[in-house]
């Protein structure tokens, strides 16, 4: 990146706006501007604190890259490795553990106080499906008009609901009036 300053995470462009780094980037081989630092050999030994051309000519002759790995340190921490296998296997991790990441969503389901049976079980099934994946679940009742005056319906609407679905699920927030929707939240056991 020419022409940034780097702080702390973020990096200010000249022209005024500011992007956002999202790795730690070493410092490698020549980059290394300290005139001591500790040294830390490939299989984890102390070498001892030296200058940083010394450290330098070991890892030209052992064929590795001299990365400093702990810089606030004084002297500053460096260690001999091969820098690109070591940024392969990093990348490595990080993808399988993004792979094995759930990330849980809010899915909704809308009902009216006037449903019928068969509308309420096919919403009942789909919530359930939504459970079974592991996500929460928005269950709303949307009064219209004069059904503002029996809210009391759609509150045991919800609540048969959460009776329903309650083999898989906790009900994780009763039932609440916000404007003209009432709702309650479904959360999947996590005894299983």
């Amino acid at each position: 990146m020419r022409g940034c300053l780097l702080v702390s995470a973020f990096c200010y462009f000249r022209n005024g706006g500011a992007s956002t780094i999202s790795k730690l980037v070493h410092e490698l081989n020549e980059e290394i501007k300290d005139k001591e630092i500790r040294l830390i050999g490939s299989q984890g030994e102390q070498l001892g604190i030296m200058a940083s051309v010394e450290a330098l000519k070991i890892a030209d002759e052992q064929g590795l890259d001299l990365v400093k790995i702990s810089p606030q340190a004084v002297p500053p921490v460096c260690k001999l490795m091969n820098y690109g296998k070591y940024r392969f296997e990093q990348s490595k991790r990080e993808k399988e553990a993004r792979k094995n990441q759930h990330v849980v969503e809010v899915k909704e389901i809308r009902m009216s106080p006037g449903i019928d049976v068969g509308d309420f079980n096919t919403k009942l099934k789909n919530a359930q499906k939504f459970i079974a994946d592991g996500n929460r679940v928005k269950v709303s009742v949307r009064f219209r008009g004069r059904e503002m005056a029996h809210t009391d319906i759609g509150r045991d609407l919800l609540m048969r609901f959460a009776e329903q679905c309650a083999e898989t699920a906790t009900l994780e927030k009763s039932a609440k009036l916000e404007g003209r929707m009432m709702s309650i939240f479904l959360s999947p056991k996590t005894g299983k």
